[in-house]
C-alpha cells in the first residue's frame, strides 16, 4: 500500500471513530457515512472512498474498535457481502 493510501485509510479509521463518538453508542453509520465525511469535494468522488473505507472498518473490526453487522447482527467481514453498517464493538457477557 502507498503512503499516501495509507495515509487516507488511517483518516478514514479516524473519521470512523469520530461519526461512531458523535452518535448514541447503539447507533451505526454506513460506511458511505465516513467516505462522504472524508472526502474534501463536493461531487460524488467520495464513491471512490468506499473500498479504501470497507478496509478501514475491517481493520478497525481486527482491533476490536467496531463490529461490522448485516440485519443487525455481527457478521464476519471477510465473507460480508452486500450492504453493511458498522457499530462500536459490544462487550461480549
Amino acid at each position: 500500500m502507498a503512503d499516501s493510501e495509507a495515509e487516507t485509510e488511517r483518516r478514514l479509521e479516524r473519521v470512523i471513530l469520530a461519526l461512531l463518538d458523535s452518535r448514541d453508542p447503539s447507533s451505526s453509520i454506513c460506511p458511505s457515512d465516513a467516505a462522504r465525511a472524508a472526502y474534501e469535494g463536493d461531487d460524488d468522488g467520495w464513491r471512490a472512498l468506499m473500498e479504501p473505507t470497507r478496509r478501514a472498518a475491517r481493520r478497525l473490526v481486527a482491533a476490536h474498535e467496531v463490529e461490522i453487522t448485516q440485519a443487525g447482527r455481527p457478521v464476519d467481514p471477510a465473507t460480508a457481502e452486500g450492504p453493511i453498517r458498522i457499530r462500536r464493538a459490544r462487550r461480549r457477557s
